[in-house]
């Protein structure tokens, strides 16, 4: 299946902090009643000169798939393994790209891959990716807004999660107005990141292969677009942070993760548009 790439502008310095922070927080909103994440590895690693932070994780999904996929899928195929290299700025390995899904119910004939570049600009580069040309002709790209109302679903909306309303009481940042990207453009002195972020799907699965990768990639946008405005919104719980307390608050989060779990009612995102 053709990937896609989306970039998301946001502005805010250069900062790790602020996505490990919003990793673990988002991931806590998303566990509960015997779905969500579960974290077995978060380590560091070191490879051919390449230092980062290893995750192996697992996604229990029943609920949060669209319903002609639970119809057809065995007991027990929803769950999904996510092994990442964080090599900040630039997310990657050497074997494979740095975000990697796969199910090991259908194995070869799934997996979703990630790879993310992030840039201090406003998504002015193409191709950060340096995707071959016959590749890149095929590669639908997608800008994000996080401060746009009209790409939040109603479901998906919280106000206290709006850049548009946002006023952050450490940095001053916030809120964003509608040309709030050409207004950075001439604020020299004010930090800009933007996440690239290059998706590529493969569902090998007949009759359904299209309708499903077409509805991964409308979800990673989803995903992208509410994790990001999440992350402006939440700068004044992190600004401060320090690596370590970001080390402490992931190891909290992991036993917090099995607790959750185990109890309560399901929680976060659920398939949207079946």
């Amino acid at each position: 299946f053709p990937p896609g790439t989306g970039y998301v502008g946001l502005p805010i310095p250069l900062e790790i902090l602020g996505q490990l922070f919003s990793v673990a927080e988002a991931s806590k909103n998303e566990t509960g009643g015997g779905e969500g994440i579960e974290v077995l590895k978060n380590e560091p690693y070191e490879k051919d000169g390449e230092k980062g932070q290893y995750t192996h994780k697992i996604y229990h999904l029943k609920s949060k798939v669209p319903g002609f996929v639970k119809l057809l899928a065995p007991e027990g195929s929803l769950v999904f393994h996510e092994k990442a290299w964080n090599a900040y700025p630039y997310c990657r390995t050497s074997e494979s790209p740095w975000l990697y899904h796969y199910n090991e119910y259908m194995k070869d004939n799934f997996f979703i891959k990630i790879e993310t570049w992030h840039k201090p600009d406003l998504g002015t580069q193409e191709n950060v990716h340096k995707v071959d040309n016959s590749t890149w002709q095929n590669v639908s790209v997608v800008p994000i807004d996080i401060a746009d109302r009209s790409q939040v679903s109603t479901a998906d909306y919280k106000p206290d999660e709006d850049p548009a309303k946002f006023k952050s009481v450490k940095t001053g940042r916030g809120p964003l107005g509608p040309t709030w990207k050409k207004e950075l453009v001439s604020k020299t002195d004010c930090p800009r990141m933007c996440a690239y972020k290059l998706v590529t799907v493969k569902f090998k699965w007949w009759g359904l292969q299209t309708k499903v990768e077409n509805f991964i990639h409308e979800q990673e946008k989803r995903i992208f677009t509410n994790f990001h405005r999440q992350l402006f919104c939440w700068i004044d719980k992190w600004v401060e942070l320090t690596m370590d307390d970001i080390r402490q608050m992931e190891a909290e989060t992991q036993r917090e993760l099995d607790e959750m779990r185990k109890k309560g009612s399901v929680r976060g995102t659920k398939a949207a548009d079946e």
